[in-house]
C-alpha cells in the first residue's frame, strides 16, 4: 500500500481499524506467551493503540512504529502527556517512561532498533499489507529479530480480496514464519466485519525454534 493511502485515512478520520479499548485477545493470550513483564516489545504499525499502554503496564518497555504523524501525536495528546520530539535519522521519536514511539516508514527502521527486542505484538501490521508486502515484512522480521524472540500475531480471514485489512490464512502464517518459529493457533473466533462480512479472527503464538 502506498503511504499516502494511510495518511489520507488519518486525515479524513477513517480509522475503523483503531480500537477504543485494549484488545481482549492481547489480554487473554499475552500471559501465555510471556508472564514476567520483562523484555522490550515491538509493536509494528501501532497507530495510537492503547495496547501499547497495556503492555507498558505489564512492565515491558515498548517500541511502537507508526507511519502517520497525526496518529503519533494523537497517542500522546489523548493521554494528556507532553513529550518532546527528536529527529533520529528518518524517524521522529518521542519517548517517556519506557514507551518509545517512532514515526516513519517501518521498512526504513534501522537494524539496531531490533537488537533489544524480546517480543513482537502484531495485531494490525501483517493484515495491513497486500501479499507481496506481507512477504517483505515477514522477511524483514525473520532477518533482523534477535534469537529467542516470541510473537503474538492476530489475523483476520474472510472471503474478500479487497483490503486493507487483508485476509491472512493459517497456511500463509506457516509459510511466512514456519522456518524459524513454531506456530500455535490459540483462538479462532467468528464475527462480523466490514459491511456485514463474515470473518474469523485468529491469534497465534510464535516461538523461536532456537529455544527448543
Amino acid at each position: 500500500m502506498h503511504s499516502e493511502f494511510w495518511h489520507e485515512r488519518w486525515r479524513s478520520g477513517r480509522i475503523g481499524f483503531h480500537q477504543q479499548q485494549v484488545n481482549p485477545l492481547l489480554q487473554r493470550h499475552w500471559p501465555y506467551l510471556q508472564d514476567s513483564g520483562e523484555g522490550r516489545v515491538l509493536v509494528p504499525l501501532c497507530g495510537k493503540s492503547l495496547d501499547m499502554l497495556w503492555l507498558r503496564e505489564q512492565g515491558h518497555e515498548v517500541t511502537g512504529v507508526e507511519l502517520n504523524l497525526l496518529a503519533c501525536e494523537a497517542f500522546w495528546s489523548e493521554q494528556s502527556v507532553a513529550v518532546d520530539a527528536q529527529q533520529v535519522g528518518e524517524f521522529i521519536v518521542r519517548h517517556k517512561d519506557g514507551l518509545r514511539l517512532l514515526c516513519g516508514d517501518f521498512f526504513a527502521l534501522p537494524a539496531e532498533e531490533f537488537e533489544q527486542i524480546a517480543w513482537v505484538y502484531d495485531r494490525a501490521a501483517l493484515i495491513a499489507f497486500p501479499e507481496p508486502m506481507r512477504q517483505r515484512y515477514a522477511r524483514m522480521l525473520l532477518e533482523r529479530l534477535p534469537p529467542g524472540v516470541g510473537m503474538l500475531l492476530i489475523t483476520l480471514e474472510f472471503n474478500d480480496a479487497e483490503g486493507p485489512p487483508f485476509s491472512v490464512t493459517g497456511d500463509e502464517v506457516q509459510a511466512l514464519y514456519g522456518d524459524r518459529f513454531s506456530i500455535e493457533k490459540l483462538t479462532a473466533q467468528r464475527g462480523v466485519g466490514r459491511g456485514g462480512r463474515a470473518e474469523v479472527e485468529s491469534a497465534y503464538i510464535l516461538r523461536d525454534k532456537g529455544d527448543d
